[in-house]
Order: structure tokens, then C-alpha cells, then sequence
């Protein structure tokens, strides 16, 4: 997680590192905006308005340590929905409390506030409903596991049902682990329900709320100059016969060389994701597991096999599901990562 802290106080400043360091597994950044220079601490520059608007585009948290509405106010202009919004956290000088401010379930505020006041000794200020109710929230599961949400107007739906003390259908064609939180009913015949599926099947019920595992990697190679359509044409296809969504893609990787492949940045630019590559090397070192191999390729590219060994070079110990296919100057494979819902962790 990318994280953005500023600090209005030389005392504010001592608790930001003290926070930056019980959030080493993290990249974090600590900002002051005073009037004195604090030493080994970065300065913000410019307004604070234009510090929050470029921490909101380039972080997935942001702390403001000093009084509440100083990030009330920093943020407004930026706030956009549920879904995109970076989580926001708001920590008083002393360290007392610690208040999720945006994006508490999504956007993981809420488990970072407690995280953070465990660790300095604050007050989580959480006021959700489902978590000051104890019960079930679908939008914070979906968040911690990295599931796209169908509709958040039926999320918003299905906790009122549930802070209202009433049942919620759920189904999954992948696997479950844990135990079935009481909210949720395996065995029931509810109007409204939740469908938990990486296939295409938009769900069961007469109101459905889907959450889509992102846990699929698409590995690309592709000729020189070769257009975004074209390979948005093979992904499509080869995602229809694998009944597999395409909001369950999670990356898309290849080989360093394609790095600068117009085509290739456009179409994973149009998929909201970011490419990864992977040098001839770290591809190479890759141990065998079948992978497809071409003396054509391997005398382009170093290697012998560019999508298959980048689409498992990107996933966690994930399993080929689509072999090299190739059409029109692009070649595909898909590796799924492993993924079971574990509800015990709403």
C-alpha cells in the first residue's frame, strides 16, 4: 500500500514518523507543511489543497495529523466515489484518536485506522454502521480480498438489510472457507443475495450483487506495431470460451522489450491495469513447467516463451489454465491464482 502522511506541527512530525514506522511493511511518505524546516523530513511545497490533490491520484491512503477539519476541508475538491477514492485518516497531534475520515470499508480505513491505534496506543473512531454493529460488511470483504463489486447501491442495500437484523442469500462457484458468517444463508430463498464468481454469469437471484475475484493474469506477446484492438479481439475471445470475467483480471504482463508497445500499453490502459515486465532473464530463470516453447521467439526475444512465463512470472504459485494462443500477431496465456472465500475475514 502507498501511503501519504503530512504533519502541521513540529509535534505532529515526531508522531508521523513514529506511524511511518509501525507501517514498515508499506511505502510510506512523510510530508511536514510548518513554518520551520523538521530535519530529515520532507517539506510539502505549494498549497496544502495541491499536496492532497496529487497524494489522491498517487495513493491508496492518505493521513492528515492535526485537527479533523484541516482534512476535511483538504479533501473535499477531490472526493469522488466508493470506489476510487483513497482511504483518508485523520490522527489529532497527541495521538488520541484516530479517525477513519474516507473510503473506511473499500478503501481499508477502517482496518488501518485499528491497525495504526493498536500499534500507538490511539482510539480507532470507527462509525459504520456494520462495524459498530458487529456484522457483516460485504464492501469492506470485497476490499480486503481484491473483488470487484457489482453494484454499490445493492452493497449499500444489503448492509441496511443487514444492520436491520435481516438475512442475505449468498452462492459462490468458488470455494468456501471458514465459517458462514450469520448474516449470510447458504440454504435460503432470498430475493437478495450475493454471487461469488470469476465466470461470466451475472447471478442467481432476482436482486444479485456479484463479487468478481480479481485472481486471473493474462501473459501477452505480440508482434511490433500491433493494435490495441487486436488484442483486446484475442483476450476476448479466450476469456468468452474460458467463462471467465474479465473484471477478474488483475494484471497483465510481458516481456521488458514490449515495454514501450503502443498497442499493448493502450489496450491494458483500457483494462484499468498497469502492465508489469519482466526482463529475458528473470523470465528465463523461471523453472519449467511445460511452458510452450518457439526457437522464432526465443531468437527475438532471448527466451523461448514470452506469455506463458510472464502470465506465471506475475501471479502468486498460480495454475496455466489458457496455454500460449496465438492470433494475428498476438499470443495469450492465462494463469489463475488460487482463491477461496473466506467469509470469517468481513
Amino acid at each position: 500500500m502507498k501511503i501519504r502522511i503530512i504533519a502541521f506541527s513540529g509535534r505532529g512530525c515526531e508522531l508521523g514518523a513514529k506511524v511511518c514506522g509501525v507501517l514498515g511493511g508499506h511505502e510510506c511518505r512523510l510530508y511536514s507543511k510548518t513554518s520551520a524546516d523538521i530535519i530529515g523530513i520532507e517539506k510539502a511545497e505549494g498549497s496544502v489543497s495541491d499536496w492532497t490533490r496529487e497524494a489522491f491520484s498517487a495513493a491508496d491512503a492518505i493521513l492528515f495529523i492535526g485537527a479533523a477539519g484541516i482534512a476535511v476541508r483538504c479533501i473535499s475538491l477531490f472526493v469522488k466515489n466508493k470506489t476510487e477514492d483513497p482511504a483518508v485518516i485523520s490522527i489529532d497531534e497527541k495521538g488520541q484518536f484516530v479517525i477513519p475520515l474516507l473510503s473506511g470499508h473499500i478503501g481499508g480505513a477502517n482496518d488501518l485506522a485499528r491497525y495504526i491505534s493498536g500499534k500507538i496506543g490511539a482510539v480507532p473512531v470507527i462509525t459504520t454502521a456494520t462495524d459498530i454493529h458487529g456484522k457483516f460488511s460485504v464492501d469492506s470483504y470485497a476490499g480486503r480480498h481484491n473483488m470487484h463489486i457489482g453494484s454499490m447501491l445493492l452493497a449499500k442495500e444489503i448492509s441496511s438489510v443487514i444492520v436491520s437484523g435481516g438475512k442475505i442469500g449468498l452462492i459462490s462457484d468458488v470455494p468456501i472457507s471458514g465459517s458462514i458468517p450469520p448474516e449470510l444463508d447458504l440454504n435460503g430463498k432470498e430475493d437478495l443475495g450475493v454471487f461469488i464468481s470469476y465466470g461470466r454469469c451475472e447471478g442467481p437471484f432476482a436482486k444479485t450483487l456479484k463479487l468478481t475475484p480479481r485472481c486471473h493474469v493474462l501473459g501477452i506477446g505480440c508482434r511490433r506495431g500491433i493494435s490495441a484492438d487486436s488484442i483486446g479481439t484475442l483476450v476476448n475471445e479466450v476469456l468468452e470460451r474460458e467463462n471467465i470475467s474479465p473484471r477478474s483480471v488483475k494484471a497483465v504482463a510481458s516481456i521488458d522489450i514490449k515495454s514501450n508497445e503502443a498497442g499493448l500499453l493502450e489496450f491494458s490502459e483500457r483494462m484499468g491495469i498497469k502492465p508489469i515486465f519482466f526482463s529475458p532473464d528473470e523470465l528465463g530463470s523461471i523453472p519449467d513447467m511445460e511452458f510452450t516453447p518457439s526457437d522464432t521467439v526465443k531468437s527475438v526475444t532471448g527466451v523461448d516463451n514470452v506469455c506463458e512465463r510472464a502470465a506465471y512470472a506475475a501471479s502468486r504459485s498460480g495454475e496455466i489454465i489458457t496455454r500460449k494462443t496465438a492470433k494475428d500477431g498476438v499470443t495469450l496465456a492465462i494463469v489463475r491464482e488460487p482463491f477461496s472465500a473466506d467469509l470469517t475475514e468481513g
